[in-house]
């Protein structure tokens, strides 16, 4: 394994964003970057043994700066939806940003994702990000300690470890937002295959807020419980990809267990080759094929990314949980340790 780490640019108010890159021994590397605790580059053989760079990206740090897409970072300090920017905790309201239609999204736009975040390398294989979220900061109660600690080894697995404590009861919901096409952008994500290890998904209003309990996939076009193409049913006529203009919905994952690391999304693209296995120890996993790309930074080849370019697959806990109790709880108190992992593990297939 080798280590290396630049200065990559500079922040509004001067700070530098640091990017790092990490390379095991036959030459695969990931790249991350300090501003908002990025994925800014994976780059993973395909069956011929051809190295390219799988996930979406920009070729300037600033371009990451309140991207739309908010590609390979990491949202804070509550990921995905609150309906109407308002929740209630211990008796006490409190009002966030509206920054998406009528609703508050990861953590409005002064976020986590667009914070320049303190940063060290850990030995050959391993970057640990850290953001102190202030009392009060978005409108959310207490002092925050992120940390983002992700670990890359010679076996092609990126384990993303997310910890935070607080000095007064808060809600918290970190994931990661990195978009993946396994063909290295020849073409748009139609035909990844996409597996998911979850029989239940969250029905939602119009503005994707949950409307309330899960529901089975089966005869619905969220079923992915075997592998599909995700351009199989995208532009079907029904009410969840009718919203989102195709895939932007929360699946729930089958037999959850507090703690426990588990496989919930295989992503494959049959023609590379490639595909990458997810686990986390989540709750659920929120899918979203990159329906609004168009616009975003060019990327590194100078062209812009077009919609469906990019698919991204959030573990996470579930949107909206802090007006929802029969969610499992995102609240974080004062002697607990909010603590979480993810792990994409990169395969030739």
């Amino acid at each position: 394994m080798k280590a290396e780490s630049k200065v990559w640019g500079t922040g509004p108010d001067g700070k530098e964003i640091i990017k790092y890159r990490l390379t095991a021994s036959d030459g695969s590397y990931v790249e991350l970057s300090s501003l908002g605790a990025a994925i800014v580059a994976v780059g993973v053989p395909d069956r011929d043994g051809v190295l390219a760079d799988v996930v979406l990206g920009y070729p300037k740090a600033e371009d990451y700066f309140a991207d739309g897409p908010c590609s390979g970072k990491c949202p804070g300090r509550f990921a995905n939806r609150i309906a109407g920017g308002t929740f209630t905790l211990d008796g006490v309201s409190y009002k966030l940003p509206i920054n998406n239609g009528p609703n508050h999204l990861h953590g409005g736009p002064q976020g986590f994702q667009n914070q320049i975040w303190d940063s060290r390398l850990v030995g050959d294989s391993t970057v640990e990000f850290l953001y102190f979220s202030a009392d009060g900061e978005a409108g959310y109660p207490g002092n925050l300690k992120a940390t983002a600690r992700y670990e890359w080894g010679d076996d092609h697995a990126l384990k993303l470890t997310f910890a935070a404590v607080t000095d007064a009861p808060t809600v918290v919901n970190l994931t990661n937002h990195v978009y993946f096409n396994l063909d290295a952008f020849k073409e748009n994500i139609f035909n990844h295959e996409l597996c998911l290890a979850a029989s239940e998904y969250l029905p939602t209003d119009e503005t994707l807020i949950p409307l309330g309990d899960s529901e089975p996939v089966a005869g619905t076009p969220m079923d992915f419980v075997n592998p599909k193409p995700l351009g199989r049913d995208l532009k079907t006529d029904f009410p969840a990809l009718n919203y989102g203009k195709g895939y932007d919905n929360c699946w729930v994952v089958d037999d959850y267990r507090k703690g426990e690391l588990k496989t919930v999304a295989v992503l494959s693209c049959p023609k590379a080759g490639r595909l990458v296995e997810v686990a986390t120890t989540q709750p659920a996993a929120q899918v979203y094929t990159g329906n609004w790309l168009a616009g975003s930074p060019l990327n590194p080849e100078g062209r812009s990314y077009n919609d469906y370019d990019g698919v991204a697959i959030e573990c996470q806990g579930m949107p909206d949980a802090p007006n929802h109790p029969n969610f499992p709880s995102q609240v974080l108190a004062p002697g607990e340790t909010y603590s979480h992992t993810i792990q994409f593990t990169f395969k030739v297939g």
